[in-house]
């Protein structure tokens, strides 16, 4: 858990530095010429610990010689992929990159993808601000980048608004970017597509990679997937176009997105040196199987096992292309996830999944009755937004409207706060972490009226599993890093995020371009 002392001597240094640029302190070894950012996607902190034991790949390099921050936080409210990525190369909260939920993430009908005109349109237009990438550009224009991922949003949000290559991974089998980065492929991403890997598992079978008596988890929980399909093994269909499409639900896809990384390095020459480049790479496997299965599921411990052999085979091989010394690897992650609600038996009240249909269809009438445009009061999920001038028109008072509608929404089981966002900014956010997050989420000028927050393991619906909550379960992520100048260690210090990229500015010796969140996380370095 976090420690109120700690949050306070942290929030103390925000307060006098967060505006200051790194120290451009002088850092053991040569400075390095390839950073690596590791984004596992839906990646719970207590992950490393509790499949610790059985790991032997590139997990287990990394926690045992790198600097290892066990108390790791995405401090904000929406735990999200979106918001998430975009926290961790910019050194901003979502109040700050502007990417404060998924929904308003990167789609964008204005830049098509790349060779798929039909398929929605995606880029970092509402990014703001800049990032690592900039930073590092701005300091040697010859510096590169390259970011993949399965996700557009999470090859594209790390890097934010920078014109660099980025791709992500279509369902009809192919890796591509949008027209927001390039008209065409390279060739040698076309030359990747070119060999049609994911269409070559059709037919395989996703089974477990240790025998059976290595898993402690039930493998017949029925409310896992849905019902369907939640019993070990779990096939591809035969169809190639199918396979294609359904392997991004497999440890599969990892492999796949690693195997493009390695050989954009390749083709780039990314890393070779004078100058430094940078390689994100955000894995999202494990988010699309605990959606699925769960975090406690056999699913789940049997794709930490592949994901840690998977890193184990890229970092191999990475070193093998480049220097180990000249290497600085980050791994972190998004967002946590919650146990699925159905299995929590020790938490009271009970989790549900929450609607507050019912409460907004009673505000729309009163509304309708008064001719007032429905879209006048607007609930996005867990935020309250108002159209205040055309509620004023009709002489109605927005403050009753907001009191009556937060006590009729505290009444539905599952919800524990309904907060004014405007009072968070007000609240002690030292010892009450849900209104920290709350304000880290959205900037204090926001249009956001209420925000609402469940009880622990509630959830609003949807996915068998899922996030999103200010809770630790979804916020406690892992937090690596690894290189030469970084002292390997456990590090139980409470540290976010948006820590990342201004550790990694005091690494290389470039000044941020704008004030940051986040603070250089000193103790990580040799000296």
């Amino acid at each position: 858990m976090i420690r109120p002392a700690a949050i306070l001597a942290l929030l103390a240094c925000n307060a006098s530095c967060a505006s200051a640029q790194p120290s451009r302190a002088k850092h053991v070894g040569p400075r390095p010429t390839l950073v690596v950012l590791l984004t596992l996607d839906q990646f719970r902190g207590d992950y490393l610990e509790r499949f610790g034991p059985q790991l032997t790949g590139g997990l287990a390099r990394l926690t045992h010689g790198g600097a290892w921050f066990t108390n790791a936080h995405q401090d904000h409210a929406i735990t999200e992929t979106a918001p998430g990525h975009s926290t961790l190369l910019s050194g901003r909260f979502p109040r700050s990159t502007g990417i404060m939920a998924n929904r308003v993430g990167v789609e964008d009908a204005n830049e098509q993808l790349v060779g798929l005109p039909n398929e929605p349109g995606a880029s970092p237009r509402r990014f703001r601000g800049s990032t690592l990438v900039d930073w590092l550009h701005a300091s040697d224009s010859h510096s590169r980048a390259l970011s993949v991922s399965m996700k557009d949003r999470g090859a594209i949000l790390p890097i934010g608004r920078s014109r660099q290559q980025v791709y992500w991974y279509e369902p009809e089998g192919v890796f591509t970017t949008s027209h927001y980065y390039t008209d065409t492929l390279p060739e040698w991403v076309a030359r990747f597509n070119g060999q049609h890997l994911p269409q070559k598992y059709a037919g395989h079978s996703w089974t477990l990679l240790l025998p059976d008596s290595a898993y402690h988890e039930p493998d017949d929980v029925g409310v896992e997937a849905g019902g369907n399909g939640f019993v070990f093994p779990h096939p591809l269909p035969a169809d190639s176009a199918q396979a294609a499409s359904l392997v991004r639900v497999t440890p599969w896809m990892d492999e796949l997105v690693l195997a493009l990384a390695l050989d954009g390095v390749n083709a780039m020459s990314l890393g070779a040196g004078p100058g430094t480049d940078v390689l994100a790479v955000s894995l999202s496997a494990t988010d699309v199987i605990g959606h699925r299965f769960g975090p406690d599921s056999r699913e789940m411990h049997d794709q930490v096992l592949r994901v840690d052999r998977a890193l184990g085979v890229f970092l191999d091989s990475l070193f093998r292309m480049r220097d180990s010394s000249r290497v600085a690897v980050v791994l972190a992650a998004d967002h946590g996830v919650g146990t699925i609600p159905e299995l929590v038996s020790d938490s009271v009240p009970p989790p549900t999944r929450v609607s507050l249909d019912a409460v907004v269809i009673d505000v729309m009438k009163k509304l309708q009755a008064l001719h007032i445009r429905p879209d006048a009061f607007d609930l996005d999920q867990q935020v309250v937004v108002l159209d205040r001038p055309e509620l004023r028109q009709h002489h109605v008072n927005i403050d009753s409207l907001l009191a009556a509608f937060a006590v009729a929404a505290r009444k539905q089981p599952g919800v524990r706060r309904v907060d004014r966002f405007a009072d968070l900014w007000r609240a002690d956010t030292v010892h009450d972490a849900i209104a920290r997050r709350w304000t880290h989420q959205f900037p204090i000028e926001s249009p956001v009226e209420l925000v609402v927050t469940l009880s622990p393991f509630s959830t609003w619906g949807g996915n068998t599993a899922s996030h999103g909550s200010p809770y630790d379960y979804d916020s406690h992520i892992p937090l690596i890093f690894y290189g030469a100048a970084f002292k390997a260690g456990r590090y139980g210090a409470f540290v976010r995020s948006v820590d990342i990229a201004p550790t990694l500015a005091d690494l290389l010796g470039v000044p941020p371009t704008q004030p940051l969140d986040g603070v250089v996380l000193k103790m990580a370095f040799k000296e």
